[in-house]
């Protein structure tokens, strides 16, 4: 199960699809308000245990007693919040930078009562398109390759204001795990973007992780789709290594 960040969508994995196929069956999931997912009115739907629980229901559905979970930045912290509640669910984790998730839980709820809050307020007032060439959005960096980010430029345009605000300002601000990363009892792949800057102090909570092997990538914050040809052989390696039979 993949699982993007704020303001992604499906085909942000476009270039790590193929690769992933020879070692499971990838489903990839849109979060609410993202591409071509609901934005539902109820707000707790947004918070961790809504995602949890929506994710348990996708792998009732796929018939899966239990699913490898594939998470980049939001994506990532919301798949650590599944593996502490369902452990039993998970045979392991492959995840990219996080500040949302590895963040010491003050600072970052400091952070959305500042910063995250003048996004969503900016969304509110002039739509979506307003961050099309944000920071925030993963779909303008230059070093994703040209088809991965035309078809996310598209599908940037099915985003919904009202999904992406409540992303911002619900899901965003509960996101950090603290002191439950000690909790995640599966394997955990860390593919880690060491060029991005400002991620390089919450390594020392990644290491908080028991079973959790960190692998460096010459990448930043879109660590799959900046170096998708090393993602792609670090994440099939590690769960061929975690898995019965290497299947």
């Amino acid at each position: 199960m993949l699982v993007h960040g704020a303001l992604g969508s499906r085909s942000y994995w476009h270039e790590n699809i193929s690769a992933l196929q020879e070692v499971c069956r990838p489903v990839v999931v849109e979060l609410w308000g993202h591409g071509l997912s609901p934005s539902p009115t109820d707000l707790r739907r947004y918070e961790p245990a809504g995602y949890i629980a929506e994710f348990d229901h996708l792998r009732t559905d796929l018939e899966a007693e239990q699913i490898w979970l594939i998470g980049q930045s939001m994506g990532a912290a919301l798949v650590m919040h599944y593996a502490v509640s369902k452990p039993h669910h998970v045979l392991g984790l492959v995840i990219t930078n996080s500040a949302s998730g590895f963040a010491e839980p003050e600072e970052w709820r400091e952070r959305n009562r500042t910063v995250v809050r003048q996004i969503a307020d900016q969304v509110d007032a002039e739509g979506v398109d307003c961050l099309r060439d944000s920071w925030v959005n993963p779909g303008r960096s230059r070093r994703i390759g040209d088809d991965t980010l035309e078809l996310l430029s598209k599908e940037f345009s099915e985003h919904s204001p009202q999904g992406i605000t409540a992303s911002f300002r619900t899901t965003n601000y509960s996101l950090p795990l603290g002191d439950l990363l000690a909790d995640i009892s599966a394997p955990v792949l860390f593919t880690h973007g060491a060029e991005e800057q400002n991620f390089q102090k919450h390594l020392p909570r990644v290491r908080l992780i028991p079973q959790v092997e960190i692998v460096d990538l010459p990448a930043s914050h879109a660590v799959n789709a900046h170096d998708p040809e090393g993602w792609n052989r670090t994440a099939v390696d590690f769960i061929k290594r975690h898995t019965d039979n290497g299947v």
